[in-house]
């Protein structure tokens, strides 16, 4: 009987402890927004920001104007993401959601391989045809790819590498939305070849199977970030 209740016991604790963990997420909002502020003084923190009172609420904390606005795509990988998270709009706070646009160079621009840790992306292209994929995790490794023209949509899974690349004659533009306040954004090459301070060559040279002058060739190119 003892050794029964001892079984229930260590039971119960690690069911306790997994409920602990699988609540650890960002947690539902509790009121109907909180508004970042900067100021650390007057406000209370949550998810990463302190809110502004709501009763100072206005419509300028919910905005954001320029979209329409087309971007310079002169750059070493002829894309460029313009950002409207909640560092664009406060209010967007605890709400789980934010929006990009992608401006395309004529073929060839290209939003290179990356992932967001945090947020699942869903894509509409509004001009151009743009070539899109993804790659599934180890140990499979699929590509998973599309050719999407005007019109069409495609989802990003969270955390899987993905792209875009423009194989039309004319520019294109793209709308994102992510299922995160701030998804964030790890470019691959910048990540591996461009951090800062540089990984050590040898494990590069290693993990790629590649002659060392040439991964220290890629570390010492500056890397293009288009966000």
């Amino acid at each position: 009987m003892m050794k029964r209740l001892q079984l229930f016991v260590a039971a119960f604790a690690i069911l306790a402890s997994s409920s602990l963990l699988a609540s650890a997420s960002d947690p539902s909002p509790l009121q109907d927004f909180c508004v970042a502020i900067n100021d650390t003084k007057n406000g209370v923190f949550v998810n990463g920001k302190f809110c502004k009172d709501p009763k100072l609420a206005n419509a300028e904390d919910f905005f954001y104007s320029g979209l329409n606005i087309p971007r310079n795509t002169s750059n070493p990988v002829g894309s460029t993401v313009t950002p409207v998270n909640v560092a664009q709009i406060p209010g967007l706070n605890t709400l789980g959601i934010s929006l990009v646009r992608i401006d395309y160079a004529p073929y060839g621009g290209l939003n290179p391989p990356h992932t967001h840790p945090r947020a699942t992306e869903i894509l509409v292209v509004l001009e151009g045809t743009l070539y899109v994929g993804f790659v599934t995790s180890n140990t499979d490794n699929r590509l998973i790819t599309k050719v999407l023209n005007p019109g069409d949509v495609f989802v990003f899974p969270v955390g899987l590498i993905h792209f875009q690349f423009n194989i039309g004659n004319t520019k294109a533009v793209a709308f994102a939305g992510l299922s995160s306040q701030n998804p964030g954004v790890i470019t691959i090459a910048n990540a591996v070849f461009g951090s800062n301070p540089p990984i050590n060559p040898d494990v590069l040279t290693k993990a790629f199977q590649l002659d060392k002058n040439i991964v220290t060739y890629l570390q010492s190119k500056f890397w293009w970030d288009n966000n």
